[in-house]
């Protein structure tokens, strides 16, 4: 169960104790992981690009996975352009467009409905925090919505007509139902948050000390009791929480307070979609892995 948050202080409500030197220094091992995992994979693809090649060879840096929901399609936001995996032909193919940018941020809003932020690639023109991007024609193409210059969300979600982020330039966690105007809603330092699909307030995010649950749309959050220190997190549209722990342990919960151990991916996660029927995706040094029994066993995917 939660634990009674603490006494909200000026725009910068805290999952931890107000002694915020002793939580800057619970935060560095996870930040520091985030940067070793991150190079990792970059040093594992570097190794392998002459053996593996094809476009997979390109997925390093993988930040989000979202399903379109027009094809069934798994699309993959990656540190060099947006890729999609053809199962039929066991392939991923990208960059869509041949543009080739940081997506930082990634989710899937509807049918080729897509929105992202992240960094404009060599020779793009824009500021180097693009803010809020929108695609409404499957990736092709891309509109700026707001913020750009101000936020580089490292988080994105779209659920209950509204946009959730997570700013890494500012520590804010931020809402819009417009996709134009924002409403900072608190200041922590998360690696990574979830919506409840039946209820617009309910957000759990991953901190430094563990799991940390709001009930009033991100103003304020209280760390949850005995529950393991998750790094990634995804809810899926028919109601479970899947999380991924920073070795790859795999957890599943039912509203985000009580959380049992499932299966493990195996590898140190860089990115997880939860999808519906116990399918769940993931990524680690930009390989990407499907479960289809709710994160219980894992396999390569495409698989041919």
């Amino acid at each position: 169960m939660p634990k009674t948050p603490p006494a909200q202080q000026s725009r910068r409500p805290s999952p931890t104790r107000d002694d915020t030197a002793t939580s800057g220094r619970r935060w560095l091992p996870i930040v520091v992981l985030l940067a070793v995992v991150a190079l990792a994979g970059w040093l594992v693809r570097s190794a392998t690009d002459g053996a593996s090649g094809g476009a997979s060879a390109d997925l390093e840096h993988v930040h989000g996975l979202g399903v379109d929901p027009a094809d069934d399609t798994l699309h993959v936001g990656s540190h060099y352009g947006l890729f999609q995996v053809q199962e039929d032909s066991g392939t991923v193919a990208g960059p869509i467009a041949d543009r080739v940018q940081d997506y930082m941020g990634f989710t899937v809003a509807g049918p080729d409905h897509f929105l992202a932020s992240g960094h404009p690639g060599e020779g793009q023109d824009g500021p180097s925090s693009l803010g809020l991007i929108e695609s409404t024609d499957g990736g092709r193409t891309w509109t700026t919505r707001s913020l750009a210059g101000e936020a580089d969300f490292h988080a994105l979600e779209y659920r209950h007509g509204l946009v959730y982020g997570a700013n890494a330039m500012t520590g804010d966690f931020m809402v819009s139902d417009d996709m134009e105007t924002w409403d900072t809603r608190s200041t922590l330092p998360l690696a990574d948050f979830a919506i409840s699909p039946t209820d617009p307030d309910t957000i759990i995010a991953t901190t430094g000390e563990g799991p940390a649950l709001s009930t009033d749309g991100g103003r304020t959050f209280a760390l949850v009791e005995d529950a393991p220190l998750l790094l990634l997190v995804s809810w899926a549209e028919e109601g479970t929480l899947v999380g991924l722990d920073p070795s790859g342990i795999a957890y599943a919960s039912a509203d985000g307070s009580d959380f049992d151990k499932v299966g493990s991916l195996g590898a140190e996660p860089e990115a997880l979609q939860a999808a519906d029927d116990g399918t769940v995706y993931a990524s680690a040094s930009g390989r990407l892995y499907r479960s289809t029994d709710g994160a219980r066993t894992f396999a390569r995917y495409p698989s041919a």
